[in-house]
C-alpha cells in the first residue's frame, strides 16, 4: 500500500507559516523523522520527496518542510540565513512534540545536512542523524554565489541566479553562513550518525564528509554513494538510501520485532478497523477490505479536514451501492448506459448530533438528497426504470429501515 501524505502548515522561527508534507505509514509508524531540503530548494525536491516516500513505505513517518521563504512557504528567503533555518528544524520538532509525534530521527541533504548536525544536540528525543552530501562548513554554501559576494560586500544585497531561479542574497546571510560553526555541536549532539556522500560529488567534495566523521563521536557510519550525484537524481540512488536509512535507525529507535508496534490486521470481508492515528486529535485510519485511508472532522469542529467525515463515509456508502446496483441492472436488461454518476449531500450537521448523544435519544430524520447522472442512449422508460432500482439499493434500504447496532468491549490485556 502507499504511503498517505498530508498538507501541514505550521509557525516557522520568524513566525510565517512553512509548508510541510507527513509522510506516513499506513499501519502504525515505528519514528518519525524530519528531512531538511538542500540549499534555495524546497520539500518537493526529488532527493527530498523520494526518500520521505520510500522510509514511510518502511514505517517511518517523514515530515518534509520548505524553510522560510522557499517553496510554498511564507516569509522572505532574503531575511533568512543558516541560523534561522536552525531555527526552523526546531519550530519543526515543536510542532511534532506538540501533536505527539516528536521526531527520533533527523535527515539532511546538503546544506540541510549541516542544518540538522546544528540543531541535533536541541531535540532531546532524536536518537539518530542522517547527512546525505552534506557540508562540514555552513560557508560552503557561499561557493553557489561566489561571483557575487564582493558586490554584496559592497551594495548589502545581490540578485543571484540559482539553479535557474532568481534569489535576493543579504550580506547578514553572507556573514552568518561564515561565522557559523557547528564542528561542536556534532562532537557533542550524543546521536547515533549516519553519512551518506558520494566520492564524486561535484558540488560538495568528499572531504566535507571526512571531516564530519572526524568531529563525530560514535557511534558513526558512513555510506558511499558510488555513482550518484550531488541531488540523487537517480531514483535507485534514493532508493538505496532509504533501505539503508531505514535498517541503520531501526537500531536505534527500537524498530525490531521485539519492539515495534504491530500493524493491525487485515480485515476480514464486512469487517472494518477504525483507529486513532495521533497525527491529531481527531484524525482516523480506516482499514476496509484491505484498502487504508483517512477520516477527519472539519477544522471548524476541531479536526484537520485530512479525510473524509463519518457522514461523508455514510453518503459515499449509499452513493457507492446506489451506482453498483444501476449498473449491475442495466447490465443485466441490456440498457445502453454509458455512465452513472450519483451525487449525495446529507442536510444534518455532524457534529451537533453527539453533543448531548449519551443524553438525547430524541428521534431526527436524516435527510439525504440523491440525484442521479445517467449519460446514454437512453429511452425515458429506461431512464425511469434505473431510477425505480436505486430505490432498491441494500445501502437504501438499510438507511430506511434502520439497523441494530451492538457494542461489546474487548477484554483487557492485562
Amino acid at each position: 500500500m502507499p504511503a498517505l501524505s498530508e498538507k501541514i502548515m505550521f509557525p516557522g522561527s520568524q513566525g510565517h507559516l512553512l509548508a510541510a508534507r507527513l509522510e506516513r505509514p499506513t499501519g502504525p509508524a515505528k519514528a518519525t523523522a524530519i528531512f531538511a531540503h538542500c540549499f534555495t530548494c524546497s520539500k518537493d525536491v526529488f532527493a527530498a520527496s523520494r526518500i520521505a516516500r520510500e522510509l514511510a513505505d518502511r514505517g517511518i513517518a517523514v515530515l518534509r518542510f520548505d524553510f522560510t521563504g522557499l517553496g510554498m512557504s511564507e516569509g522572505d528567503f532574503g531575511n533568512t540565513n543558516f541560523s534561522s533555518n536552525v531555527q526552523d528544524l526546531l519550530a519543526a520538532a515543536d510542532y511534532l512534540r506538540a501533536q505527539g509525534q516528536a521526531p527520533e530521527v533527523l535527515i539532511g541533504h546538503s546544506l540541510g545536512g549541516a542544518a540538522v548536525l546544528a540543531a541535533a544536540g536541541d531535540i532531546p528525543e532524536v536518537k539518530a542523524v542522517a547527512t546525505i552530501a552534506a557540508p562540514s562548513d555552513a560557508a560552503h554554501a557561499i561557493t553557489h554565489f561566489a561571483a557575487h559576494v564582493d558586490q554584496i560586500r559592497a551594495t548589502g544585497e545581490a540578485e543571484v541566479t540559482l539553479a535557474g531561479r532568481q534569489f535576493r542574497i543579504k550580506k547578514q546571510l553572507l556573514d552568518d553562513l561564515e561565522a557559523a560553526s557547528f564542528h561542536h555541536r556534532i562532537a557533542t549532539m550524543h546521536k547515533a550518525l549516519l553519512i551518506f556522500h558520494a566520492p564524486t560529488d561535484a558540488t560538495v567534495g568528499i572531504e566535507n564528509a571526512s571531516a564530519i566523521f572526524l568531529a563525530a563521536k560514535h557511534p558513526k557510519s558512513f555510506i558511499s554513494l558510488d555513482g550518484a550525484d550531488h541531488l540523487l537524481s537517480r531514483r535507485e540512488d534514493a532508493i538505496y538510501v532509504a533501505d539503508v536509512l531505514s535498517a541503520w535507525a531501526s537500531r536505534y529507535i527500537g524498530a525490531d520485532a521485539a519492539s515495534a508496534k504491530t500493524a493491525p490486521e487485515a480485515t476480514a470481508e464486512g469487517h472494518v478497523s477504525v483507529s486513532e492515528t495521533g497525527a491529531s486529535r481527531l484524525q482516523q485510519e480506516v482499514n476496509a477490505g484491505g484498502q487504508r485511508f483517512l477520516a477527519d472532522e472539519p477544522a471548524s469542529v476541531g479536526g484537520g479536514a485530512t479525510g473524509p467525515t463519518p457522514y461523508d463515509l455514510v453518503a459515499a456508502g449509499l452513493g457507492a451501492c446506489t451506482s453498483m446496483t444501476i449498473r449491475l441492472y442495466a447490465d443485466r436488461k441490456n440498457i445502453p448506459l454509458d455512465h452513472v454518476e450519483v451525487l449525495v449531500s446529507h442536510e444534518k450537521r455532524h457534529m451537533a448530533d453527539c453533543l448531548d448523544c449519551e443524553k438525547n435519544d430524541a428521534a431526527r430524520i436524516d435527510h439525504f438528497d440523491r440525484t442521479l447522472r445517467l449519460t446514454g442512449d437512453l429511452t425515458e422508460e429506461q431512464r425511469q426504470s434505473l431510477t425505480a432500482i436505486a430505490e432498491r439499493c441494500p445501502v437504501h434500504r438499510t438507511l430506511e429501515k434502520g439497523a441494530k447496532v451492538v457494542t461489546k468491549l474487548e477484554p483487557s490485556a492485562r
